[in-house]
């Protein structure tokens, strides 16, 4: 059932909770370093790395991103391999691919510039609706609200919504609810920032600030005691798990690496030889014939060298790993295939690796000389 919402105002001025919303976030939103020193393409590049991921892991990152890459053309022209090295650990990996590619187009079809409307802002790679009214608010002022999951939090329970959060009818549900009070607000920009800091900074998910919360004067959730059982958000589906298992193989001083297809998942990044383990099949025997399978090499097994637990977004994996050597041993290094070459083991941190990848790098490398304290 469809929930009815209170009466809006026929008024074009914005309605009392939205300029008590406003005016709390000019005072108490987080000096972020994309607020700090605005411009459309610092808002972009924040708002694709913040997808998914905790801002406090994202600043770092943006900071380091938007040094070495300050500007559209110098991300068309980027190398890959660094472009995915800057973004090595952020995760969601195709979201860095899905950059270049827009800044592409943008080179090639906007003159080098972010487009200002909603619309042509979906024209480019890897930008959905919700990225679009961002960039569309906070940059050029369009009165478009995002729905994202703070602002989904945020009003099923200030206006008493009981639809299931997943659905993607409730996220259309709430833009259209939203939108006439992003008009009227006559500041779209910060109108959604400030949805989302507090979905951010007091709505939280268990145990939100009321007290401190703008909005709970008019909040259904705070005013009925239910902001326990809202939103209502239905069960996922349980997470797959696999083991893989990966072989190390070192000949002469060097390794096997090889690069996966741009548009695989983590696409663009190297890993090890490896797959996953069929039923009933000792790990050491999928090593070695997954090896075989993906570089024609035949190893033998030298050691267990670790095993390394790591969540995705859909599934989980235990990635079991072994140092191999090529069978049998010859003077000079075996021919392989593309996506696989041959590197010098000091050479790979030079390669932008999965997070899981990265552990096991650990276990290869000598660990870094201790840096000095200042005092």
């Amino acid at each position: 059932m469809i929930p009815i919402l209170p009466a809006q105002s026929s008024s074009t001025l914005p309605m009392e909770w939205v300029s008590t919303m406003l005016t709390w976030y000019t005072s108490h939103h987080r000096p972020l370093p994309w607020r700090l020193t605005p411009s459309p393409y610092r808002t972009w590049i924040s708002e694709v790395m913040s997808q998914q991921t905790q801002l406090g892991t994202v600043v770092p990152y943006f900071d380091r991103f938007t040094q070495q890459i300050p500007d559209i053309p110098t991300l068309a022209a980027v190398d890959q391999n660094h472009l995915l090295k800057l973004w090595e650990g952020l995760g969601y990996y195709r979201r860095a691919i899905n950059l270049q590619t827009a800044a592409q187009q943008m080179m090639e079809h906007w003159n080098g510039a972010l487009p200002t409307t909603y619309h042509d802002l979906q024209s480019l790679s890897g930008v959905g609706p919700y990225v679009a009214a961002a960039i569309a608010s906070i940059a050029f002022e369009q009165p478009i609200p995002v729905v994202d999951g703070n602002v989904l939090r945020v009003f099923t329970r200030f206006w008493g919504i009981e639809l299931d959060i997943r659905l993607p009818k409730t996220k259309q549900y709430l833009f259209d609810a939203l939108l006439p009070h992003i008009h009227a607000s006559g500041h779209p920009s910060y109108f959604n920032q400030a949805m989302m800091e507090i979905g951010a900074l007091r709505c939280h998910p268990q145990s939100p600030q009321c007290s401190m919360c703008p909005l709970s004067e008019d909040c259904v959730a705070f005013q009925q005691n239910r902001t326990a059982s809202l939103p209502v958000k239905s069960k996922k589906s349980p997470t797959p798990h696999y083991t893989i298992g990966v072989g190390v193989i070192l000949h002469h001083g060097h390794v096997v690496i090889g690069q996966r297809p741009v548009t695989a998942m983590l696409g663009g990044l190297y890993e090890f030889p490896g797959g996953k383990q069929w039923p009933n099949e000792p790990i050491e025997s999928t090593v070695i014939r997954e090896i075989n399978e993906e570089t024609g090499l035949c190893v033998t097994l030298n050691r267990h060298l670790a095993t390394i637990q790591h969540a995705y977004t859909h599934f989980k994996i235990t990635m079991i790993a072994h140092e191999c050597a090529v069978s049998p041993i010859t003077p000079s290094l075996p021919d392989l295939a593309p996506p696989f070459q041959w590197v010098p083991i000091e050479t790979l941190p030079q390669y932008p690796f999965p997070k899981a990848n990265l552990s096991l790098l650990k276990h290869l490398l000598p660990p870094s000389p201790p840096q000095p304290v200042l005092t």
